[in-house]
């Protein structure tokens, strides 16, 4: 079986390539690991700075393999929950990962590929694509956070009616909800979501982590915990080299070399 992730580099940014274009790039078994490991390879290496997830040909994912989830079906409950937690974990994975992973979507992105979309800290998509949570149309339920990422843009009702229906929500109207950063024309997603990443690694590597953890509690968290959470990141980042650069090149009135320290300590989320 071919790998289900392809990777490769461009300047500071580590590109993943979900592999599986004949199928729409739908799940493949070891995409998961895969893909998780290639993210903690990517937070280990000094030389990466961002992360860009997009799909080989002309779609994002279009999720789960049919195929293999009417197998599934013959499993236990607890099988099937075994299962499930691979899309969970790997999640997770996006979410945490200590540098910033930004989505490139071409053609649309379907099911666990909108989960797999949104769970990214930045979207880039072409104008034509689509995306929508059309589990409904084969008897299954959301799963991946879908419905938590799209509840961060959209109503209740809105939301609702996605689910319900499996209609799909054009790039454009995601775009104006705020849930895609740059729409590109059709084929220019990859250059742009690259392009960003380049501009986003050429930055503080463990401010921009912190500032990744931050932005991933915001939507949740009381004031009281923003606060908190704000508090103890500034006082880490104070005393950090990152601040003595950023600050020293300010007062001295040049720009500030943060890729010379990209061999020090990889960025973490705290």
């Amino acid at each position: 079986m071919s790998s289900a992730i392809l990777i490769r580099q461009e300047g500071a940014v580590r590109i993943l390539t979900n592999n599986n274009p004949a199928a729409r790039n739908a799940i493949l078994p070891t995409l998961y690991e895969e893909l998780s490991a290639a993210l903690t390879d990517a937070v280990a290496d000094p030389e990466v700075g961002a992360v860009v997830f997009t799909g080989a040909g002309d779609f994002f994912c279009s999720g789960g393999d049919l195929n293999l989830l009417a197998e599934r079906r013959r499993l236990s409950a607890t099988e099937r929950r075994e299962k499930l937690e691979g899309l969970n974990d790997l999640i997770r994975a996006i979410r945490d990962c200590g540098k910033p992973v930004i989505a490139a979507i071409e053609g649309g992105a379907a099911g666990a590929g909108v989960s797999m979309a949104l769970a990214c800290d930045m979207v880039v998509s072409a104008r034509d694509a689509f995306f929508t949570v059309a589990y409904v149309k084969v008897g299954l339920t959301p799963d991946g956070g879908a419905t938590a990422f799209l509840s961060e843009f959209v109503s209740r009702q809105v939301l609702t009616e996605l689910c319900l229906t499996g209609d799909r929500m054009p790039a454009e109207r995601l775009h104006a909800l705020g849930a895609i950063n740059r729409l590109t024309d059709k084929g220019g997603a990859l250059a742009e979501a690259i392009a960003l990443g380049a501009k986003v690694a050429r930055g503080p590597q463990r401010a921009s982590a912190r500032i990744k953890s931050l932005c991933r509690q915001a939507h949740r968290a009381t004031l009281e915990e923003q606060l908190e959470a704000e508090s103890v990141l500034m006082v880490a980042s104070q005393a950090d080299a990152e601040a003595a650069e950023g600050i020293g090149a300010f007062l001295e009135k040049r720009q500030p070399d943060f890729v010379a320290l990209r061999r020090c300590k990889p960025a973490a989320t705290p």
